[in-house]
């Protein structure tokens, strides 16, 4: 299993957060490495995030929560 972490967001703060926005996966969806799966908002600005392997995504946050960088968002099971 492959763990999707949130970005980095700030250097300076380990303890920066940012919204995960948009999903644009299901939960449990086959997914291709390079994958569009989410979109995150970190200071007024917007991150995609990707699949960083092919498998079966397993989404393990909401639309709208609020992470902290590094935080786990998702996993593949490849």
């Amino acid at each position: 299993m492959i763990d999707v972490p949130f970005p980095q967001v700030s250097e300076k703060d380990p303890d920066a957060e940012g919204v995960l926005a948009t999903w644009f996966v299901v939960d449990g969806q086959q997914v291709r490495e390079g994958d569009l799966l989410a979109e995150v908002a970190v200071d007024k600005v917007d991150v995609e995030l990707q699949a960083p392997s092919s498998g079966i995504v397993r989404l393990l946050v909401k639309e709208g929560d609020v992470v902290g960088q590094g935080a786990v968002v998702a996993r593949i099971e490849t």
